[in-house]
C-alpha cells in the first residue's frame, strides 16, 4: 500500500510537470520517459526510506545546566515497536553498541512493543537490557502502544512488566525517583491514560534545586512542563514524522508540540527522538531511526 501510494503521487506530480513543460515548450512529451523516470524515482526514494528505517543512527546532544549535577551521559531509546524493523536479536545488537558509549543512565520513553510484537522478541530484548549495566540503571515509561489495543497480541502487559523488572529495569508510572541524591527521574503515564497525574502533581514535593528529567512519551504538554520548572523532557511517539509530510500535519493539527530534535524553552530542554524503529511501516522518508545520547554538563 505504501509503495503504491507513493507511486501514484509521484506519477501525478510527473504528469503535472510534463503538462506544464508541454505548455511552455509547445512540444509533445515522451510518455515513456515520464513513466520510467517516475518508477526510478519511486524505487530510489523508498530504498532510501527503507535504509533510514532499518539502519540505526546515533544522535548526540550536549546540554548545559546551572544546577549542581555530576557529568551525566543519558541514552534515550523510544519507539522500538519490536518485530517491525528490529527483532529481539537486532535490538540486542543495538544495546551492545550503546553499551560501548558507557552511559550513566538508560531511559526508555515508550512504545517498546506494540500489537504486532512477538513474545519471543520482547523476551530477548528485555534480556538484552539485563545484560547492560549503566551506572544509575535503566528506567522505563509506557507509551500508547505498550499495553496493546487488542486481545490478539502475543503478550500481555503483565508479561511486559514482569520481563522488564526481572532484567533490572525500573518502571515509572506517574512516579518519581531520586538518583544518586543529585537528580530526579520523573516517569509519566502516557497521555492516553485518563487519570494520569499532572506534571504539577508529580513535581510539587520535589526539591527544585536538583536536576529534574521527565520521561513523557508524547510531546504535547510543553507549556505545563516548562512552567513546572523541570530541566529536561524526553519524548518519542512522533517517529520524527515517519513518512513525509506526516510530521508537519501533526504540528498543524496541534497533536504534538514538536516533531523532532532539541529545543530549549526558557529553562527547560525538550528532546524528541524519531525512535529506534517505527510502527507498522518499514520505511522512514521523513526521519531516521536513532538512539539519542545526551551529555548533561
Amino acid at each position: 500500500i505504501v509503495v503504491m501510494l507513493h507511486l501514484i503521487i509521484f506519477w501525478l506530480v510527473a504528469d503535472l510537470a510534463a503538462f506544464v513543460i508541454r505548455k511552455i515548450t509547445k512540444k509533445p512529451t515522451n510518455h515513456n520517459i515520464v513513466a520510467v523516470s517516475t518508477l526510478a524515482f519511486t524505487v530510489l526514494y523508498l530504498a532510501v526510506g527503507w535504509y533510514f528505517a532499518h539502519h540505526v543512527f546515533k544522535t548526540t546532544y550536549e546540554i548545559e545546566t546551572d544546577k549542581v549535577v555530576p557529568p551525566l551521559r543519558i541514552v534515550q531509546i523510544a519507539d522500538s515497536h519490536l518485530s517491525i524493523t528490529l527483532d529481539g536479536e537486532d535490538f540486542a545488537e543495538e544495546i551492545k553498541e550503546i553499551d560501548k558509549l558507557s552511559p550513566d543512565i538508560l531511559l526508555i520513553t515508550g512504545d517498546f512493543v506494540d500489537d504486532d510484537s512477538s513474545y519471543e522478541d520482547m523476551k530477548r530484548a528485555c534480556e538484552a537490557l539485563g545484560e547492560t549495566k549503566p551506572t544509575y540503571g535503566i528506567y522505563f515509561s509506557f507509551g500508547n502502544h505498550d499495553k496493546g489495543y487488542s486481545n490478539a497480541k502475543d503478550y500481555t502487559a503483565h508479561q511486559l512488566r514482569q520481563l522488564l523488572s526481572e532484567n533490572g529495569v525500573t518502571i515509572l508510572e506517574d512516579e518519581t525517583v531520586l538518583v544518586n541524591d543529585s537528580f530526579y527521574i520523573i516517569g509519566r503515564q502516557d497521555t492516553s491514560v485518563n487519570d494520569r497525574k499532572t506534571i504539577e502533581e508529580l513535581t510539587s514535593e520535589l526539591d527544585k534545586n536538583k536536576y529534574m528529567i521527565v520521561m513523557d512519551h508524547q510531546p504535547n504538554d510543553y507549556e505545563k512542563e516548562k512552567n513546572s520548572q523541570v530541566d529536561l523532557v524526553l519524548s518519542g511517539h512522533t517517529h520524527g514524522g515517519h513518512l513525509f509530510p506526516a510530521g508537519f500535519v501533526g504540528l498543524l493539527m496541534g497533536a504534538n508540540d514538536k516533531v523532532y530534535g532539541h529545543e530549549k524553552i526558557e529553562n527547560t530542554d525538550f528532546v524528541v527522538t524519531s525512535g529506534i524503529s517505527g510502527w507498522a511501516i518499514p520505511f522512514k522518508t521523513g526521519a531516521i531511526s536513532e538512539y539519542v545520547v545526551i551529555d548533561v554538563k
